[in-house]
This record gives structure tokens, C-alpha cells and sequence, in this order.
């Protein structure tokens, strides 16, 4: 049983060590809007939450017939990092959940769809970026981002951790399914800004996470 026992957190950041979600959102929309694509919230919480930049350039050529260019990718980290450092609150509780699992002597990392440069500024003005650094991760670093299990499965190589000791908390659908891929325990994190409404729950339940939870002093609970 000892051998089964985690080793390793892997959390993703945006909506689970950063209360980022909301304020992305309501940018992407924006800048879509400048750029005379209708999109809204909703669709953009239902198809992008979770996944890579390149899955929204594919998104958004494949179903609105739009070239995403780099001047379009300029505006958006622009605007975006602006709020970031106005705005980007970390989630509640996050501190004293990670003292919890370092007393218990379970490592971790973050393993996220985001470039590394919103990972690190996000990190930073939040005031975590010494709590994780250097075992951050990014979908840029793999071939697949998620829902596949590609960037689970680096962090946790990276780390010298066998999957089947690492717990990922993830806060979309996308992540949760990369979780599941990967063969680690999945714990849906609910507790950001954009977790609200039936969709959304409804979402997170079709992954069958093996937990869930809304506010991180349960985390260590949670851990097995």
C-alpha cells in the first residue's frame, strides 16, 4: 500500500491556483469582438476552458473562419497581461493547502495549457512563483495538450514520479479527461470565479473525477 501512496500534486494554474478564468474570458471575447467574430462567453468556457492556444487557432478557423495572425495573438497577451497584473487574485486558501501537503511530504508541480511566460507572470503577481518554481510545466513543451494525457505525463517524468502516485487537480473537462488518461487520480477543483451554472457542473461530472471540491483546506483530505 505504501507504494501507492502519492507522491506528487500536479495542479493546473488558471482557475485552480489562480482565479484567472473570468477575466481570460471576458478578453478573448473583447478582442474576438474587435476582430468581427461573434463569440460569447459561454461558447468560449465551452470549447477553449482548458486547452491550449493551438486548439483555439484551430477552433477558430475551423468553425468561424478566422485566421487567428500573430498581430491578433499580440493584442490578446497585451490586453490580457494588463489585467493580469490589475486584477489576478490567487485562489483562497491556496497557501496553507500547500503547507499541508509538505508536511505530509508530497511534492508539486504545475502542469498547464498556458505559455510559459502567462504561467510565470500569473505565478508572479500572485505571489507563488516561489512556491513552485522551477517544476512548472506547459503544453508547449508536448506534442498534445490536453484533454490528451501528454503534459501529465512529462510533469510527472520530470518530477521521477510513476503516474499512479500523482493527483491532478484541474478545474475544466479537458483536464480532467487528461488526468483520467494518464492514469492518475483526478480531483476536479470547483471553487474559481467561472465555476457556476449547470453547464458547467454538468461538464465536470461527465468526467467522473474521483473527487470534488470547492475550497483547497479540503485538498489534503482528498489526497490518497
Amino acid at each position: 500500500m505504501q507504494d501507492a501512496a502519492t507522491k506528487l500534486v500536479i495542479f493546473d494554474c488558471d482557475g485552480v491556483l489562480v482565479d484567472s478564468e473570468p477575466i481570460s474570458v471576458e478578453v478573448m471575447v473583447a478582442e474576438f469582438e474587435k476582430a468581427g467574430v461573434a463569440i460569447d462567453a459561454d461558447y468560449v468556457y465551452r470549447h477553449f476552458l482548458g486547452r491550449s492556444m493551438a486548439t483555439v487557432v484551430e477552433t477558430a478557423h475551423k468553425e468561424f473562419s478566422f485566421a487567428i495572425g500573430e498581430a491578433f495573438l499580440t493584442g490578446l497577451r497585451t490586453h490580457l497581461y494588463e489585467r493580469f497584473r490589475k486584477d489576478l487574485k490567487p485562489i483562497s486558501g491556496l497557501h496553507a493547502a500547500l503547507d499541508d501537503l509538505e508536511k505530509a511530504g508530497i511534492r508539486w508541480c504545475v502542469a498547464s495549457s498556458s505559455q510559459p511566460e502567462r504561467i510565470a507572470l500569473s505565478l508572479s503577481v500572485t505571489g507563488l512563483i516561489e512556491r513552485f518554481q522551477p517544476h512548472i510545466f506547459s503544453a508547449t513543451m508536448v506534442q498534445n495538450g490536453k484533454p490528451a494525457p501528454d503534459l501529465f505525463l512529462y510533469a510527472a517524468e520530470k518530477m521521477a514520479i510513476p503516474a499512479h502516485q500523482c493527483v491532478v487537480v484541474e478545474d475544466s473537462p479537458a483536464g480532467l479527461a487528461a488526468a483520467r488518461a494518464a492514469n492518475m487520480t483526478a480531483l476536479a477543483f470547483t471553487g474559481g470565479g467561472h465555476a457556476l451554472g449547470e453547464t458547467y457542473e454538468s461538464r465536470i461530472a461527465a468526467q467522473n473525477p474521483h473527487a470534488r471540491f470547492d475550497a483547497m483546506a479540503e485538498l489534503i483530505h482528498l489526497v490518497p
